[in-house]
């Protein structure tokens, strides 16, 4: 089986070189932004291009791809942010650069408008008293989730770039494939699981200012096709009501649970993670509120695959919720 981690390091220079020509401030004029990088990212060296392409067409069973050795801001990184969303004026940083880079090859960066703010780069760091369900939590686990798996236009891959690890190197990015959970179920299970909507719950954003709506969206745990199905899964917000329903979740979770993998994000990583067959979560950690706190960059991209795109969409754009039903 192929590695899922992507040396990078021999691309550096020419990944450097294509950065310097995007530009200098990504927010002034996004959607020029990444259109520039869909042009320079068909410039990308061959042996990235390559992985990023198979990748996108096959998966892995892995269900991520992990750029590793990448350039990084170095000492010119600016601290840590602690409010979100980014400045308009904030100039481009090599990770965002990165994202850019990778995410055109792959498809179109997306944003969502009830999620902060409707921006399409998203700062993550800690945040003192963050929701358990937000990716500013640090403290506590933030359990295993499908990003957005109840929302119609949910992205096709999740995408972290690291340009600052935690102090202690203690966070992990887990990855719970369902290529290699589906032969831990038995049949009946399977079945159970496949094309069978389940209510559920929705994240804090995408609530319309309600404390708790309750199952306002459906969500199948397996679709697609049978022998390599697609994910749909929420440790925290799939509540299903049937008791049968109830124990085949339970079975696809310790199955998750037992063949999740652990990444230690570095700076100088970009993370792909297939959002359509995985499910992820992240460890506790410590931060330290010194400016150096852990930082990633995270994007949503969509492909024209699985319905995601009707046409005329461009990288850049913002669409609003609509539940699965």
């Amino acid at each position: 089986m192929a590695s899922p981690i992507v040396d990078c390091t021999p691309y550096r220079e020419p990944l450097l070189a294509l950065a310097a020509e995007l530009p200098d401030v990504p927010r002034a004029d996004l959607y020029g932004f990444l259109q520039q990088a869909k042009e320079l990212a068909d410039r990308l060296p061959d042996g990235l291009a390559a992985a990023l392409d198979t990748f996108n067409a096959e998966g892995s069973e892995d269900g991520y791809l992990l750029l590793r050795g990448l350039p990084v801001d170095d000492d010119e990184l600016p601290v840590t942010p602690t409010s979100t969303p980014a400045p308009q004026d904030r100039r481009r940083l090599v990770m965002e650069a990165m994202l850019a880079l990778a995410g055109r090859r792959l498809g179109l960066h997306t944003g969502y408008q009830e999620l902060r703010s409707g921006t399409v780069y998203h700062d993550v760091y800690p945040s003192p008293g963050a929701h358990y369900l937000s990716s500013e939590t640090s403290e506590t686990l933030l359990e295993f989730h499908t990003e957005m798996a109840y929302h119609v236009l949910q992205p096709n891959y999740v995408m972290l770039a690291c340009s600052r690890a935690d102090h202690e190197h203690k966070a992990e990015t887990l990855v719970g494939s369902v290529r290699k959970a589906l032969p831990l179920l038995d049949e009946e299970t399977r079945t159970r699981l496949f094309d069978r909507p389940m209510p559920c719950c929705v994240d804090v954003a995408f609530r319309g200012g309600v404390e708790d709506p309750g199952a306002i969206a459906n969500v199948k745990p397996l679709y697609g096709d049978p022998q390599d199905p697609y994910l749909g899964y929420d440790r925290e917000l799939l509540v299903p009501e049937d008791p049968e329903d109830k124990e085949a979740v339970a079975a696809l979770s310790k199955a998750l649970d037992d063949v999740t993998e652990g990444v230690k994000l570095i700076p100088g990583d970009v993370l792909i993670i297939d959002n359509f067959r995985t499910t992820h979560a992240r460890t506790p950690f410590s931060p330290r509120w010194d400016g150096k706190d852990r930082w990633l960059h995270r994007v949503y991209i969509r492909t024209d695959r699985n319905g995601q795109l009707s046409g005329g969409e461009r990288a850049g754009d913002v669409v609003s919720f609509s539940p699965r039903r």
